[in-house]
């Protein structure tokens, strides 16, 4: 059997860094990553055969838990009957009416493979419907690694504190203004001065990739109205909060306290496809009709509305939109941050959390961060000791102190208590 630290030394020679995606690296917190064997319920297990409680969760996808029974009947079914046609599937269909059916902001949705080609179409499309060429991102947000979309972001490049990307040249990204998330003057300034020539303004309304941070509800309506008022279109990204916040994204939240409230592009990913490579962004009819065959806007994609895919997705969807789902999975988050804010505050550390549906978020500070500036500005040190002193007892949460966790329905009550003793005993040693 080889152990983590061989298959790193394997990975090294043959993978750049030794990983596919390189926040897994744990460069920043140190140390060897756990290469994961297999998965069930809310636990993993690494080649050494030690068990992990999972809050990584695949980074969102997971919010049933690994291995359903439900989830894998159906791919196992479809797998069977082909994995890959190149042509249109009735599947897809119904996955696109069960996406549709909890966001009432959108009337067709396109399916792609990822949240980068999800987003990056998304931003084409806005260009092409408004005839503009800018667009405005936040610092913190990251939306795929698009060029475009390279410029500040969160996620990885936060973790290896790069601002932008190399291999982007400076005229790709000579279009995109970025501004300080949840600060309403910049935003209305951008408007005033270069109003005509915004095509979108790219949120995520829940950032997952500067750990977790809220859009704060005056904020997202200042945009709404600036969007209306200049002829611009207001893109949600919601490849981690859709499906995983609440059964109708963050737009429903957004939507339950400001009266009217809807995106004008949504961008999904994620738990829409259940673990499997899939994603998605939809839009009304009108905007999506630009979009090939029947407008000028070009997007392809050979495995797009994958049927093994789709099956995993669409089987998913069924399942947590299921009565009282949300709403145990919520209780369940909160039941943990509740429980890691009391064992932090015994052990006189300053420590706060927030939490929605299924994802959450926490840092070592006395308040919540409202911005990516003040995320950047707590020190990684503490974090990188808590996270190694919980993986040595087996909970695993996200190698960086820039990324959210998830909560699945897997996790029971004894899953959360063991969590808690773990991290009042790393609390103790801090």
């Amino acid at each position: 059997m080889s152990t983590n630290t061989q298959l790193f030394e394997r990975a090294q020679r043959v993978i750049p860094g030794g990983v596919n995606s390189p926040v897994r690296a744990f460069r920043a917190v140190g140390g060897t990553p756990r290469f994961i064997q297999r998965a069930q319920g809310a636990y993993m297990w690494d080649a050494e055969g030690t068990r992990y409680i999972d809050y990584i969760g695949s980074w969102g996808p997971m919010i049933l838990g690994h291995g359903h029974p439900d989830v894998l009947e159906a791919v196992q079914k479809a797998a069977v009957d082909g994995f890959s046609f190149g042509a249109p599937t009735e599947r897809e269909v119904e996955l696109a009416e069960a996406i549709l059916a909890h966001v009432p902001s959108a009337e067709q949705v396109r399916l792609v493979s990822s949240g980068t080609e999800a987003g990056m179409s998304a931003i084409r499309l806005a260009r092409g419907v408004t005839g503009r060429s800018k667009l405005i991102k936040f610092e913190g947000c990251y939306h795929g690694h698009a060029d475009a979309l390279l410029v500040k972001a969160g996620s990885g490049l936060a973790t290896f504190g790069h601002p932008t990307s190399a291999g982007v040249p400076p005229e790709v990204v000579q279009h995109t203004l970025v501004l300080e998330y949840n600060n309403i003057e910049q935003i209305e300034q951008a408007f005033a001065t270069q109003g005509d020539e915004i095509a979108c303004v790219m949120i995520e309304p829940i950032a997952g990739n500067m750990n977790f941070v809220r859009a704060s509800v005056p904020f997202v309506k200042r945009i709404r109205e600036l969007c209306d008022q200049h002829g611009a279109l207001f893109v949600f990204d919601e490849v981690m909060s859709g499906f995983r916040v609440a059964l109708g994204s963050a737009q429903s939240l957004y939507a339950q306290a400001i009266p009217g409230f809807r995106p004008d592009i949504s961008v999904f990913g994620k738990v829409i496809g259940g673990g499997m490579p899939l994603a998605a962004f939809a839009s009304t009819r009108a905007i999506m009709s630009k979009l090939a065959p029947l407008g000028p806007v070009y997007q392809a994609g050979t495995l797009s509305g994958n049927p093994v895919a789709t099956a995993c997705g669409l089987t998913t969807l069924r399942l947590i939109g299921q009565p009282g789902f949300f709403d145990a999975l919520g209780e369940r988050t909160r039941s943990l941050m509740s429980g890691l804010d009391g064992a932090a505050q015994a052990a006189g550390i300053d420590f706060c959390t927030d939490s929605q549906g299924g994802m959450f978020g926490f840092f070592f500070a006395p308040e919540l961060p409202q911005h990516y500036q003040a995320v950047m500005a707590r020190g990684t040190d503490t974090f990188n000791r808590f996270f190694h002193l919980m993986l040595d007892q087996g909970v695993y949460l996200a190698p960086a102190m820039y990324e959210a966790g998830f909560v699945s329905a897997a996790h029971t009550e004894q899953d959360i208590a063991d969590t808690v003793a773990a991290a009042a005993n790393a609390f103790r040693q801090l």
